[in-house]
C-alpha cells in the first residue's frame, strides 16, 4: 500500500531466493517507473501518488471563472486535494516563435509571461507558463503576481475579451533534466504535455498556455457529444 516501506535487499533476496544483484535491480526498476521512493537514512517506501482528475470538457466554464475559481482550483473542489502555486514568474517578454505564430502576432509585439508550479498537497504536478498578448495584458492584473478570483481567463474577460473557445494538443515524451527536478520524478516517468490556446468571441487567440503534467498524477477526462 501507498505509504508501506519495502523489505531490505537482504530480506528480498532471502524470501525470493535471488541474488542480491537482481534485488537490487527489481528495486531500481520500481524507482525508475515512479513506483516507490527512496529516502536518505530511511529505506524505500511505496509512492503516494496524487491523482488529479482534468476535467478538460468543462474546467474553463464560464460559471467557475464567475465564482472565483481557476481551473486548476475547480479539479481540486471536485477531487479532493489541496492546491497551491509556487515558483511563480512574471515578465515581459518577445515570444518564441511557435508562441508569436499562434498569437498571430506577426513580426512585432511582446507577451507577458506566466510561468508558475502547480502542487497538489504539496507535491509538485504540473509546471505552465501562460503567453499573453502585452498589447491585452499591459497596466491589468494579469501582470500582478496575484490575478485575483477566477485567474487569468476572468481577467481578460474583464478587459473586454470574452471567451468563445479553447483549442488543445496534448502530447507525451521524457522529461528533460531541468522538468524531472522540477516535477521531482524520478528516472523513466514520462509527462503529458498540454498546448493550448484560447480565443475570445471574435476569433482572435488572447492567450496561449504551455502545460506540463506528471504523467502518474493524472487521469483525463473528456465528455464528448455523439452527436
Amino acid at each position: 500500500m501507498a505509504g508501506d516501506k519495502l523489505p531490505s535487499e537482504a530480506q528480498l533476496m532471502k524470501h525470493y531466493e535471488v541474488a542480491r544483484m537482481t534485488a537490487r535491480q527489481a528495486i531500481q526498476e520500481l524507482r525508475s517507473e515512479g513506483r516507490v521512493v527512496a529516502e536518505q537514512g530511511r529505506g524505500v517506501f511505496v509512492s503516494q501518488p496524487v491523482q488529479v482528475r482534468r476535467l478538460a470538457s468543462e474546467r474553463f466554464a464560464r460559471r467557475h471563472r464567475e465564482a472565483g475559481l481557476a481551473a486548476f482550483g475547480v479539479e481540486a473542489e471536485k477531487t479532493g486535494f489541496t492546491p497551491r502555486v509556487d515558483q511563480l514568474e512574471v515578465s515581459t517578454a518577445s515570444p518564441p516563435d511557435e508562441i508569436r505564430d499562434r498569437l498571430r502576432l506577426g513580426d512585432g509585439g511582446d507577451v507577458v509571461v506566466r510561468s508558475r508550479r502547480y502542487l497538489a498537497d504539496g507535491q509538485p504536478v504540473e509546471t505552465a507558463v501562460s503567453y499573453v498578448p502585452a498589447s491585452i495584458a499591459a497596466g491589468s492584473p494579469i501582470v500582478a503576481d496575484d490575478t485575483g478570483p477566477g485567474g487569468i481567463y476572468a481577467r481578460l474577460e474583464e478587459l473586454g475579451h470574452e471567451l468563445d473557445h479553447f483549442t488543445e494538443e496534448v502530447s507525451a515524451r521524457m522529461p528533460t533534466a531541468d522538468e524531472r527536478r522540477r516535477l521531482q520524478l524520478t528516472d523513466g516517468v514520462p509527462v503529458m504535455v498540454v498546448l493550448r490556446t484560447a480565443y475570445d468571441t471574435t476569433g482572435r487567440p488572447v492567450e496561449v498556455c504551455d502545460t506540463l503534467k506528471a504523467a502518474p498524477a493524472y487521469v483525463l477526462e473528456y465528455d464528448i457529444p455523439a452527436r
